[in-house]
């Protein structure tokens, strides 16, 4: 029986990627982003499988609801929920940040999440199946100067998703967090807004993460049996560890 996935922030990096990921395995997908012609060119791409494409921005409750109330027969029954839409802007200290890009981050990654899993959620439950996937970041667990917000808004991914586990050990519904570290994607040319040669730098001389790396372990964790749940996974390339504490001493 062919198996159904959500996934938000398709248009590009690991959202992209999970979807091609999935339609390897002959899922139906459901894509969401917010520029129409990148899901006309990833429908094309995954053209085997049945798909269906819904421009979006997650930020938006009343749109959410819409599209979760309008979903097409034989989309409905949602099996995952991938919620990886989000984004980080800016790497200045917390004093000098622009507060419509903390607003941006806190609307993306913690209330375009939420009325996601709330709008979606509901159904699984009442089917008593589903997994819900969140896409956090090891920002969430490790501060690194500029990360303020960001990181901020992955710590509250990871909590959600054990609070959510908590909400649902009742049912056989399963909840992942998955944590990446340094990875190549769009990620950077957005948080320094279009500059390639700043984001370019971030990867000189690693061999980071790649969304087909991210994919594959996503797709992995909807793979184990039913009555497994990997509740988190902290991913990095072997290139990247945790630092030691800063330590600033006057002169």
């Amino acid at each position: 029986m062919r198996k159904t996935v959500c996934i938000t922030g398709a248009t590009s990096g690991f959202g992209w990627a999970c979807a091609e990921r999935f339609a390897a395995e002959g899922w139906r997908l459901i894509v969401t982003g917010r520029r129409a012609d990148r899901l006309k060119a990833l429908t094309g791409q995954v053209h085997d499988v049945p798909v269906h494409a819904v421009q979006l921005d997650v930020r938006d409750l009343g749109a959410v609801q819409a599209m979760a109330r309008d979903l097409p027969e034989g989309f409905r029954d949602i099996d995952v929920l991938v919620n990886n839409a989000g984004l980080a802007l800016g790497l200045e200290g917390a004093h000098e940040a622009s507060l419509d890009d903390w607003e941006t981050m806190i609307d993306t990654n913690i209330k375009g999440l939420c009325y996601l899993t709330r709008c979606l959620l509901p159904p699984m439950v009442a089917r008593n199946q589903g997994h819900i996937i969140n896409m956090g970041s090891i920002a969430g667990n490790y501060p690194y100067p500029g990360g303020n917000v960001y990181g901020a808004t992955k710590a509250f991914v990871k909590q959600f998703s054990r609070n959510l586990l908590a909400d649902l050990t009742s049912t056989k519904i399963r909840v992942t967090n998955i944590e990446p570290g340094l990875a190549e994607s769009e990620f950077s040319i957005v948080r320094f807004q279009g500059d390639t040669n700043r984001a370019a730098a971030v990867y000189k001389g690693t061999e980071p993460l790649r969304p087909a790396d991210i994919a594959e372990i996503v797709h992995w964790v909807t793979s184990v049996p039913p009555h497994v749940n990997i509740c988190t996974v902290e991913v990095m390339p072997v290139c990247q560890s945790c630092g030691p504490l800063a330590v600033h001493k006057e002169a």
